[in-house]
């Protein structure tokens, strides 16, 4: 997951129902948006894992952003309201291993909203180039473990 030539190296999940469909409609509007970003689609943000988020990091991830439906307007009744929990105990968490809890961020963006995914993206890539690449990424490239097997497929 790490880059040698100082591009950052950005990670946003997004829920497959509100947020996946206004980063579509951000593409399709062609709305300009910096593409120092991999996006990964989930049906619920509330299936993010904690743990996800902690390989990315552990694997050089400088950023990781977490995007669902506004509260109220998940599919799933409530995976929002969990979303926002983890996410509070996960930037706790974060600052305990040393990580600036800037790093990781949630929003909530619905699919008729292009123009604020874009924003809110723009908004968090800027941050993270102002923090600098992240110290695992650095970690992991002087110590040769960026291919750290991954949690589910330990025995």
């Amino acid at each position: 997951m790490s880059k040698e030539n100082g591009e950052l190296n950005i990670l946003v999940f997004t829920c497959n129902w509100c947020a996946y469909a206004g980063a579509d409609l951000a593409g399709v509007s062609r709305l300009q948006m910096p593409t120092e970003f991999r996006q990964i689609r989930t049906m619920c943000s509330a299936r993010v894992d904690p743990e996800f988020i902690l390989y990315a990091f552990r694997n050089g991830a400088d950023g990781v952003m977490v995007a669902g439906c506004h509260p109220g307007d998940c599919h799933y009744i409530g995976g929002n309201y969990r979303t926002r929990r983890r996410m509070a105990l996960l930037k706790m968490l974060l600052q305990q291993f040393g990580l600036n809890p800037k790093r990781l961020r949630l929003e909530w963006v619905s699919a008729g909203e292009g123009q604020k995914f874009a924003r809110v993206v723009s908004e968090f890539i800027e941050e993270i180039r102002k923090l600098g690449p992240s110290p695992y990424r650095k970690q992991g490239a002087k110590h040769g473990q960026e291919n750290i097997t991954c949690p589910e497929k330990r025995g």
